[in-house]
C-alpha cells in the first residue's frame, strides 16, 4: 500500500493573476483545484497556502500598480482577499470538496499557546476532510510582523502541520546553476540531498519574477531550507503545470530509496535525471530533509522562525559551549558579554557568539556570529547591569533575582548543524 502524506503547496500571486493583464489566472487555478482533490482520493491530506489578495484587489479596483502607502495596501488587500478565497471556494464546490480560510501574522504566533493553537486548528481541518487555505493577512500586516514573502509563510505552515512534502509552485520547472532564460548553458539541479552542505556554482540573485510578485529563487531556496530543518522534503517545480504534483508524489513513493544521499552531487543528478526519463516525470527540484538527521523541534522551530527578534545578547565560547553539549544548560548571566536593542523580559532575542578581551569587554575587532535565539527572563536593561556576573550578584544588583539563569533551556534554540 502506498503510504499517504500530508502535502503543502504554495502559489504566488504570478500564478495565480496574469502579470500584464492583471486578470484571473483561472485555469491554473482550476489544475489545482483537480490537482488537490486526485491527490484527497488517493488518501493524502493537502493544505495550500495562496498569494494573490493585493493582485487580485489591483484588479477589482481598476488600479494599475501597487501604490506605496501601507494603508492604500491594506485597504487593497481586504477587497482582493473576499474575492480570492470566493473563487477557490466556487472552484472545490465543483467537487464537493470543503475548505477554509485561515489568514495570519507573526503577531498570532507570536504566543507558544496562539502556536499551537494554529497548529490544532490545521490538524483539526485536515482530520475533517477540509482543505485550508492559508495566506498572510495584508489587511493587518505592517513590516515588522510580515513573514516577508509566501515562500517563508509556507514553510512554516509546513512545519506547523508536521507535513511531509513542501510543494513550492514557480516559473520555472526546478533549480538550474544560473537564470535558464539568460543562461543556454545552465543545468538543472533536480536533487538536493543537504541543503547545509550549500549549492556551490548556483547563481540565485535574480529576484522576483514578476511585478506582482514578492519572491525569487532565493526566497524558495530559504523557504526549502526552515522546511528541510523541520524535517519536510521540499519540491521547487513549474507552476502552469499543477497537476505535475500527483505524479511527482506517485514518482516519490516508487522509489526504493526516495530520500537517497551521496557527496557525488554532480553524480546524483545524472542519476536522478535518468530516473525520471524512465518514469517519464517533469524537471522538478527536490531538496530532502535526511531522515536521520535531528530535526527542529516543535518549540524550537517556532522560536527560530515564528518570532521577530527585538535585539541580541551576545556570549562567550565557554557559555557557547555549555548551551549546545548534549545535557543542554541554560545561560547563565556569567556566560554573557553584551547586549545589543532594547527588549523586554520573554522577548525573542538573538543569540550572538563574540570574543572575550582579558578585562572582560567583548573584542570588537572579531566579528559576531549569530548562533541561536533566545527568550530572557530580564530586560536588556537589567541583562547589562548583570553580564559577566555570577547568579548569586544578581539580587545584590537588581535587587531581585527572578531567576538564576538569563535564559531558561526550554527558552533557548538553535539551528541544526
Amino acid at each position: 500500500m502506498s503510504k499517504t502524506y500530508t502535502i503543502v503547496i504554495k502559489l504566488g500571486s504570478s500564478s495565480l493573476v496574469d502579470e500584464k493583464t492583471k486578470e484571473p489566472q483561472l485555469s491554473i487555478m482550476s489544475m489545482v483545484v483537480e490537482t488537490v482533490v486526485r491527490l484527497r482520493r488517493m488518501g493524502h491530506r493537502v493544505v495550500l497556502v495562496s498569494s494573490g489578495g493585493i493582485a487580485v484587489g489591483l484588479k477589482t479596483l481598476n488600479l494599475e500598480k501597487r501604490p506605496k502607502h501601507l494603508a492604500r495596501v491594506q485597504a487593497i488587500a481586504a477587497v482582493g482577499q473576499g474575492r480570492l478565497i470566493g473563487r477557490w471556494d466556487s472552484l472545490f464546490s465543483q467537487f464537493s470538496q470543503r475548505i477554509a480560510q485561515i489568514l495570519i501574522t507573526r503577531n498570532d504566533i507570536a504566543d507558544w499557546t496562539q502556536y499551537k493553537n494554529a497548529q490544532n486548528t490545521i490538524l483539526e481541518l485536515l482530520q475533517m476532510g477540509v482543505v485550508p487555505i492559508v495566506n498572510e493577512n495584508d489587511t493587518l500586516s505592517v513590516s515588522e510582523i510580515k513573514f516577508g514573502d509566501n515562500d517563508t509563510l509556507s514553510a512554516i505552515t509546513a512545519a506547523l502541520c508536521g507535513a511531509d512534502y513542501l510543494f513550492l509552485l514557480t516559473d520555472v520547472d526546478c533549480l538550474y546553476t544560473d537564470n535558464p532564460r539568460t543562461n543556454p548553458d545552465a543545468k538543472p539541479i533536480l536533487v538536493v540531498p543537504n541543503m547545509a552542505q550549500g549549492l556551490p556554482g548556483v547563481k540565485t540573485d535574480g529576484g522576483s519574477g514578476s511585478d506582482v510578485g514578492t519572491g525569487g529563487m532565493a526566497t524558495k531556496l530559504i523557504a526549502a531550507e526552515l522546511a528541510t530543518n523541520a524535517g519536510v522534503h521540499t519540491v521547487i517545480m513549474k507552476s502552469s503545470e499543477p497537476h505535475n504534483i500527483s505524479k511527482i508524489v506517485h514518482y516519490v513513493q516508487s522509489l526504493e530509496t526516495p530520500h537517497q544521499s551521496t557527496e557525488d552531487l554532480v553524480k546524483l543528478q545524472e542519476e536522478e535525471l535518468q530516473k525520471l526519463k524512465i518514469n517519464d516525470v517533469p524537471f522538478h527540484t527536490r531538496f530532502i530533509a535526511d531522515e536521520n538527521e535531528m530535526h527542529l523541534k516543535n518549540r524550537e522551530f517556532w522560536m527560530l522562525h515564528g518570532l521577530v527578534s527585538h535585539g541580541a545578547v551576545i556570549i562567550d565560547h565557554g557559555a557557547f559551549a555549555a548551551l549546545t553539549r548534549k545535557e543542554k544548560a541554560g545561560l547563565l548571566p556569567a556566560g554573557v558579554i553584551e547586549v545589543e536593542g532594547h527588549f523586554h523580559e520573554l522577548e525573542c532575542v538573538d543569540l550572538k557568539l563574540g570574543s572575550r578581551l582579558e578585562n572582560g569587554e567583548l573584542d570588537q575587532t572579531v566579528p559576531l556570529k549569530t548562533i541561536g535565539r533566545a527568550r530572557c527572563n530580564y530586560t536588556s536593561l537589567e541583562i547589562a547591569k548583570i553580564k559577566g556576573l555570577q547568579s548569586d550578584h544578581i539580587e545584590n544588583i537588581l535587587g531581585y533575582a527572578d531567576s538564576e539563569y538569563v535564559a531558561v533551556r526550554a527558552n533557548l534554540a538553535f539551528p541544526p548543524h
